[in-house]
């Protein structure tokens, strides 16, 4: 049933479709818009056009970019020698945000899940064994803390077994800031998997 308009309800079902937007998030986002002046409303249009027709994948990693290849692909100042594997184009901002990493990326645009009907052929892990050549020397896998992470993970490290390149898994554990007594089993068996020496 419309109480509004067909309009809104069309909008609100839009952005309803949105990862983590419940339909009340979305009737409030529709109002907002609608209280906006017309040329805000025409330029959040046009950006989206523009997002569809502009943005691609970068041939070389798979983040999605304006320019082929991406900025990092195409930088002189990145480390060549070490590829960190990412599920999603997100992760690379997250970890591009700690300024600690000056490599390459590969992402793989998910993870391995045979329950939702994803094997290794729906993701990019044969371009990325492609890429592995003999200037890598190292595979950073940073894949998400669950268990279709830990089965992908496992599954390029095999891939990659035959190639004699180094290949690493970021280290997870207790995140600062928490106490041990809220930290739950799987993540403290982890941290002391991975402890380092101090």
């Amino acid at each position: 049933m419309h109480y509004t308009s067909e309009s809104i309800e069309a909008v609100v079902e839009l952005f309803a479709g949105l990862p983590s937007i419940g339909r009340k998030t979305a009737r409030r986002l529709a109002f907002f818009l609608l209280r906006q002046p017309d040329e805000t409303v025409r330029r959040f249009s046009e950006a989206l056009a523009q997002l569809k027709a502009n943005v691609r994948f970068c041939s070389i990693c798979f983040n999605f970019t304006e320019k082929d290849p991406c900025p990092i692909c195409s930088s002189a100042k990145r480390n060549r020698t070490i590829i960190c594997v990412v599920e999603e184009p997100n992760d690379v901002f997250a970890i591009e945000k700690t300024g600690e990493y000056r490599g390459l990326y590969h992402v793989l645009h998910g993870a391995i899940n045979p329950l939702d009907g994803v094997g290794p052929n729906d993701l990019k892990i044969a371009e990325l064994v492609a890429r592995v050549v003999d200037e890598v020397e190292e595979v950073i896998l940073a894949l998400d803390p669950n268990v279709e992470g830990e089965v992908t993970t496992q599954y390029i490290a095999r891939s990659l077994k035959p190639l004699n390149v180094k290949v690493t898994r970021i280290a997870r554990g207790v995140p600062i800031g928490s106490d041990l007594e809220f930290a739950d089993e799987a993540t403290l068996s982890r941290a002391l998997e991975s402890r380092i020496a101090v």
